[in-house]
């Protein structure tokens, strides 16, 4: 089996959205599959200004091996960003070959402290994912007033969204 790749969506540094991305691969882990994360903060500062024209830097395509090469299924953890999702993954998915994208797997889980959980945010990824022939799980997972729901420690406290991620996963797994 091909591992996982979970993308925590913002280079913010200790943002939610990395939280969050923490607490699937632990649940992941957890399950036995073997996953990785891929925090958007990792990725080289001058990506959008070489790689996203062809200029492919060392440390660029090292993520690129590691993290979408070989897998088949992502799991998206994504911010919520004016109304939308942040620009650096828009860059980072128009960096990356769409033939890398072709037909693999995506599950979404919008992060936001609004009450919408990235509704919007995640059906413009579902678009852009669509374009790129990315089979987008039915089942995305809005996470609202996401900081109400961790603790002093940035660990997820809420029983019911653990609840809901757990069913989110194992939909997503058999997909």
């Amino acid at each position: 089996m091909h591992p996982i790749t979970i993308i925590s969506s913002t280079n913010r540094l200790d943002s939610n959205t990395e939280k969050i991305a923490n607490y699937y691969l632990s649940i992941l882990k957890n399950k036995t599959f073997h996953v990785d994360l891929l925090n958007l903060k990792e990725l080289p500062e001058s990506f959008l200004f070489s790689d996203l024209y062809g200029k492919r830097s060392d440390e660029f395509q090292k993520i690129i091996d590691k993290y979408i090469e070989q897998q088949t299924k992502f799991i998206f953890i994504v911010p919520e960003y004016n109304g939308s999702f942040p620009g650096i993954l828009k860059g980072f998915l128009d960096a990356v070959s769409p033939k890398l994208w072709l037909d693999n797997k995506a599950c979404l889980v919008g992060i936001s402290t609004g009450r919408a959980g990235n509704l919007r945010g995640m059906e413009h990824l579902t678009n852009i994912l669509n374009y790129l022939k990315v089979n987008v799980y039915h089942n995305k997972l809005p996470i609202s007033r996401v900081d109400t729901l961790l603790d002093t420690s940035g660990n997820l406290t809420d029983a019911e969204t653990k609840r809901a991620i757990d069913i989110q996963l194992n939909g997503f797994l058999d997909f």
